[in-house]
């Protein structure tokens, strides 16, 4: 593995475990969560294959969705 797969698989990890962690405690049931919750898998997948970059890609559109949904307020606020 050279050092730019290197970098790619430790900040996917580090990018999903923050995912993990944001996710605890949202409804599962709001809409587009099935796509968050899909590509979140998905990276794992790719990580599993040694596919670095579309893991990445994938944990980067599992934000993007999940952003995209608290800017939107389709989480109640605590």
């Amino acid at each position: 593995m050279d050092k730019t797969q290197e970098k790619l698989e430790e900040e996917t990890e580090k990018w999903l475990e923050k995912l993990g962690e944001e996710l605890e405690g949202l409804d599962r049931d709001v809409d587009q969560m099935e796509n968050v919750l899909a590509y979140r898998d998905d990276t794992r997948h790719f990580l599993d294959e040694g596919d670095y970059v579309r893991a990445w890609e994938s944990v980067i559109y599992a934000w993007g969705i999940l952003e995209t949904l608290q800017r939107l307020g389709k989480f109640e606020s605590e």
